[in-house]
């Protein structure tokens, strides 16, 4: 889930639901609370703990701070120098996911339909959107988690890519870096920097999280195919985003002073301006694909 929290166009969230964690993710997010407190003063620390599943939380969290911190140094330059192979395994990834949840749907009526095609075009809207500058300031930075982790959870919408489009995915991804490259210098200064900034996104990050988590709860009770169908027209919709093959309409300087694509279109990859790498492109669709089938089986078996 970090890791493709990590990359604007691919959801953590996708990759929660075919590893089968999904729903157990969304309830446990809805029970953690201050009650915490008065349940470990009254029965003690594993009580509590347990009836907030602190092992499974703390498992998954721990998971997606690693492969964040180790990740976005890697994906950061993969999409820089290898875009082609990076976003061809992502869209056999995403691809396999909508089948995926798709075929959980049991019945199909108006409502479901509906709200499919509504998330089908929501999603494809957020892809063409314009992204603004990046603003660094701490209550943008507030926002910006509290905005951007509502999408890390839904399968098919990319947080990443909410934080593109406001400005502040750049802002976020040096952040990270900053803070590993102060770890491993010793340099306190920019630690205390970095987790200053951090702080203020995870606040937000948590608060979004938490109210959000109950709004999925509540939906996955009273209309499990609606919200399904839902979920299974976003990831369609994003399939703009991870289309491998691009045309620069307009670039932007980053804050490296580097020129950077600002807003790109979907081409063919006929037209496509240089090495269009297609055999290497659909077998690594195919990887993704498989990938997703794996990670089910897998899913499907520690589930059980």
């Amino acid at each position: 889930m970090g890791a493709a929290d990590v990359v604007p166009g691919v959801s953590g969230g996708t990759i929660a639901f075919i590893s089968g964690i999904y729903q157990e993710l969304i309830d446990t997010i809805n029970k953690v609370d201050f009650s915490f407190f008065a349940s470990w003063k009254k029965h003690g620390f594993k009580i509590a703990w347990q009836q907030i599943n602190g092992s499974f939380l703390l498992a998954l969290l721990s998971g997606i701070a690693i492969s964040i911190l180790t990740f976005s140094k890697i994906i950061t330059h993969l999409l820089a120098t290898e875009p082609i192979m990076v976003w061809s395994f992502f869209f056999g990834l995403v691809i396999a996911s909508i089948f995926f949840v798709g075929k959980q749907i049991d019945k199909f009526s108006i409502g479901s339909i509906s709200f499919f095609l509504l998330g089908t075009a929501l999603s494809y809207y957020i892809t063409i959107a314009e992204p603004v500058a990046s603003p660094d300031s701490y209550p943008y930075l507030f926002l910006s988690g509290f905005i951007a982790i509502i999408a890390m959870i839904l399968p098919g919408i990319s947080g990443a890519f909410i934080l593109l489009l406001m400005g502040s995915y750049a802002v976020v991804i040096g952040t990270i870096n900053h803070f590993r490259e102060g770890i491993l210098s010793l340099n306190f200064q920019v630690i205390f920097q970095a987790v200053l900034k951090l702080g203020t996104f995870a606040i937000g990050a948590i608060l979004g999280l938490k109210l959000f988590s109950k709004v999925l709860h509540w939906m996955f009770d009273n209309h499990r195919n609606s919200t399904l169908a839902l979920l299974t027209g976003f990831m369609l919709g994003s399939l703009n985003k991870v289309w491998p093959w691009k045309e620069v309409i307009s670039t932007r300087i980053d804050s490296h002073g580097v020129e950077v694509p600002f807003m790109e279109k979907s081409i063919l990859p006929t037209a496509f301006n240089g090495d269009n790498q297609l055999l290497v492109a659909i077998l690594l669709m195919i990887a993704g694909f498989l990938t997703i089938f794996i990670v089910e089986k897998v899913g499907a078996k520690f589930s059980k």
